[in-house]
C-alpha cells in the first residue's frame, strides 16, 4: 500500500521506457488526432474529444486517489455535473442537498428541470433522506461539506438508505479532496470534483471530474463525454497533473491555517458566527471525524452588518475578494453577488445565507499574515 503524496506523482507499474523520451513531466499531447499504420492498427489514440495521452494520464491519477475504477476528466466542475445529469431520463426524481454551490442549483432549476428531472432540495445533515424516497427516485446528490454553510452529511449512512433501493448516491468532494475524504469507501457511487479547486490549486485552469467504481456507471459516461465533447483538453490536463502533485502538502498546510484562523474568528466581536467543521461545536463535528482525515481549509462566517462586510472587502490586500477556492492565494467570497448570486433569496435564507455571511478559502501564507491583516480591518468596527 503506497501513501498518497507518492500516489500524486507515480502510477502503479508506470513505464519507464523510452516512450516519452524520459521526461519526468509527463508530455503534453497537444493533438486532435492520430496517425493509423493500417486498418484495425490504433495508437489506441484516435480523436482528442476521445482521448488523448495526457489526460489519461490525469484520469488514471484521479481514479488512484479517489479509490475509483475509472474518472473522467472535463472542461469544468459544471460540465462534469451536466455530463452525470445525462445518466437520467425524464421522469427521473433526485433527492438533493439543499445547499449545494449555487452554480449546481441553477443547472438543476434551469437546465435539468427543463429535461424532466425531478429534485427535492433537503437538509442531509438534519433530515431522513429515506422519506423523501418515491418510486421514481434514482439518486441522492449531496455535497460535505455543503457550500458555504459548512453542513456535513454522513456518507456511509446515506450510502446505507441508498442501496436499499438501489439509488445512485453521489458525493461532490470538492471541499475535502480526496487527501482528506474518499466518499467511494464510504459506500458513494460517484464522486464529484471541481478540479478547478484543491486537485488544480493554482487558480490558473478550470477543470471537472467524475470518479466513479462502478462499471456500468462508468461505461455510460465515456459513451456520454465522446457524444458530448466536453473532455478536458491537453494542456489543462497537464496543468492539472501539475497542481495535483502537492496536493497533500498544500491541504496539509491549507487546513492547518484554516483552523487556527477559525479559533481567531471566534474571538472577533464582529464576529456572530464561524461554520468550520473543525470547531468541536460544530454539529457535524464527529461525522466528519469519522469520515475524513482532516477538515479542509473551508471557512465561513457571519459578521453583524452588511456595511461591515462591504468595509472588509474594500481593504483586504493579500487576501483577495475574489470568487473560486481552493488555491494557494487566500480568497473572500461574498455569496450572495457571486456563488450564490442565482439562488433564489428564500432558498438562501433558508440555508442561512445572508447579506452578512463570509467565505474564506484559506490558502498556504503564513496564517500570522492573514490573522494581522484581518486584525487591522476589524479594528474599530
Amino acid at each position: 500500500m503506497r501513501g498518497f503524496n507518492t500516489d500524486c506523482l507515480h502510477l502503479t507499474n508506470e513505464e519507464k521506457d523510452i516512450k516519452h523520451y524520459g521526461a519526468i513531466s509527463f508530455p503534453i499531447y497537444q493533438t486532435a488526432t492520430y496517425e493509423h499504420e493500417g486498418v484495425g492498427k490504433s495508437t489506441g489514440f484516435d480523436y482528442s474529444r476521445l482521448q488523448n495521452p495526457t489526460r489519461e494520464r490525469l484520469e488514471k491519477t484521479v481514479a488512484v486517489l479517489e479509490g475509483g475504477v475509472d474518472a473522467l476528466a472535463l472542461s469544468s466542475g459544471m460540465a462534469a455535473i451536466s455530463l452525470l445529469m445525462e445518466i437520467f431520463c425524464p421522469g427521473d426524481h433526485i433527492i438533493s442537498e439543499g445547499d449545494l454551490y449555487g452554480g449546481s442549483i441553477r443547472l438543476f432549476d434551469n437546465v435539468s428541470k427543463k429535461n424532466g428531472l425531478e429534485f427535492s432540495f433537503i437538509d442531509c445533515s438534519r433530515e431522513n433522506v429515506e422519506e423523501y424516497i418515491r418510486e421514481n427516485t434514482r439518486a441522492i446528490y449531496i455535497e460535505t461539506p455543503t457550500n458555504p454553510m459548512m453542513r456535513i452529511a454522513d456518507i456511509e449512512k446515506i450510502s446505507q438508505i441508498a442501496k436499499k433501493p438501489g439509488l445512485i448516491l453521489i458525493v461532490d468532494n470538492t471541499f475535502l479532496s480526496p487527501y482528506f475524504q474518499n466518499p467511494l469507501k464510504l459506500g458513494a457511487d460517484v464522486v464529484v470534483h471541481s478540479g478547478t479547486k484543491f486537485l488544480s490549486g493554482h487558480n490558473d485552469t478550470l477543470a471537472g471530474f467524475l470518479v466513479t467504481n462502478d462499471i456500468e456507471i462508468s461505461e455510460k459516461l465515456r459513451f456520454l463525454i465522446k457524444t458530448t465533447g466536453a473532455g478536458l483538453s491537453p494542456f489543462d490536463s497537464w496543468l492539472v497533473l501539475r497542481g495535483i502533485k502537492t496536493l497533500g502538502i498544500r491541504m496539509e498546510r491549507a487546513e492547518k491555517n484554516a483552523r487556527e484562523l477559525a479559533k481567531w474568528l471566534k474571538g472577533q466581536k464582529i464576529v456572530e458566527r464561524v461554520y468550520y467543521p473543525g470547531l468541536e461545536e460544530h454539529r457535524g463535528y464527529e461525522i466528519i471525524k469519522k469520515q475524513a482525515r482532516g477538515f479542509g481549509s473551508m471557512i465561513t462566517f457571519d459578521v453583524k452588518s452588511q456595511e461591515q462586510v462591504f468595509a472588509i472587502l474594500e481593504k483586504v490586500r493579500i487576501i483577495s475578494f475574489a470568487e473560486s477556492l481552493g488555491g494557494v492565494e487566500t480568497l473572500i467570497t461574498y455569496p450572495i453577488t457571486q456563488t450564490h448570486a442565482d439562488v433564489p433569496q428564500d432558498v438562501r435564507e433558508k440555508n442561512g445565507i445572508t447579506d452578512r455571511t463570509l467565505r474564506l478559502s484559506v490558502g498556504i501564507e503564513n496564517v500570522e499574515d492573514l490573522i494581522g491583516e484581518l486584525a487591522s480591518i476589524f479594528e474599530g468596527m
